[in-house]
């Protein structure tokens, strides 16, 4: 007989799942409009100082990044991927001058990216624990 996953265990799945769906819509959503040369793609990458037609590049390794960050033999590789391109990202908007909420835009994919593992993946949450600090009370051992 084989146990059935606690409810919790259920809800921290399920909640994974919906949310890496929608993050890795949002980069697959990149990645294409780069890998198409649109307009608005182009324009932004000339307007922070890279040259128009690096967006097939960047388009074409941020692709390769989510697909990693999807498949589950590889997803802590993708992650890993992601978290650079995330920075390189962060690293732009600091360096255009963009406001602050700019900049905390990738940073908040960031968190999304390795928080969807946590929810998922036992060794991710050892490696990251979210965990109270047990505070020692007075007269106790």
């Amino acid at each position: 007989m084989e146990a059935k996953p606690s409810n919790s265990v259920r809800l921290r799945l399920w909640t994974s799942y919906i949310l890496q769906t929608l993050l890795a819509f949002m980069f697959l959503l990149g990645a294409v409009m780069n890998l198409m040369q649109s307009e608005t793609a182009v324009s932004q990458a000339v307007e922070m100082g890279y040259p128009g037609a690096s967006v097939v590049y960047l388009g074409a390794i941020l692709l390769i990044c989510t697909m990693l960050y999807l498949i589950p033999r590889t997803n802590i590789l993708g992650a890993l991927l992601l978290t650079g391109w995330l920075g390189g990202a962060v690293a732009t908007h600091i360096i255009y001058g963009d406001p602050m909420f700019n900049i905390l835009f990738p940073v908040l994919f960031g968190i999304l990216v390795w928080g969807i593992l946590w929810l998922r993946d036992g060794a991710v949450r050892m490696l990251l624990p979210l965990r109270r600090s047990e505070v020692p009370r007075a007269g106790s051992k």
